[in-house]
């Protein structure tokens, strides 16, 4: 993926008065991409999973939100690849160990990068709150939609890739989300 989210990014974060961190992720809905970007260099590309749904910011709509975002939590420091949370929480066990039943939902798997919208009344607030939503980059047990729209409104990686972006980033990098 070309670095063509870099000057929405920036113009979002000069917008908000906000200063770049060195490192960010770069979301492009329409190209199903994240880019892992250091120094305004793309350093790593991933295919991913969005909405099912059309992207949207507004609570209970199933889409993935647009906007500037921020790593407010990263969950699952050591959990084996595979592993299922509900709640944010391990339940201890992978997705292969689960019934068939189980296994045909789409679960949160191997790490969670929790999302905090930071762009008041869009992406943060009553009725659109990313974090309130539960907005995360996490695993998926459905590897086979990668690439393709699938998720309830999170964004969703190959759990191989999911550990190797988790122990790429920091709580408190910038994640932009992009609808173009």
């Amino acid at each position: 993926m070309s670095l063509e989210l870099l000057q929405p990014y920036t113009h979002r974060l000069q917008s908000l008065k906000i200063k770049p961190s060195a490192r960010c992720l770069l979301v492009s809905i329409p190209r199903q991409k994240l880019a892992l970007v250091n120094e305004n260099e793309e350093s790593k590309s991933y295919r991913v999973s969005t909405s099912l749904k059309p992207p949207s910011c507004i609570q209970d709509s199933g889409g993935t939100p647009e906007g500037l975002h921020r790593v407010a939590r990263k969950i699952g420091d050591n959990a084996p690849l595979g592993t299922v949370f509900k709640g944010r929480v391990s339940i201890g066990k992978q997705y292969w160990e689960l019934s068939e039943e189980e296994q045909s939902k789409n679960l949160i798997t191997t790490r969670i990068l929790w999302l905090e919208g930071l762009e008041p009344g869009h992406n943060k607030g009553e009725g659109c709150d990313s974090f309130k939503r539960y907005i995360y980059i996490h695993g998926t047990n459905h590897e086979d939609k990668i690439g393709q729209p699938a998720s309830g409104g999170c964004v969703q990686l190959l759990n191989q890739e999911m550990l190797e972006l988790y122990d790429s980033v920091a709580e408190g990098d910038f994640v932009f989300i992009a609808c173009k």
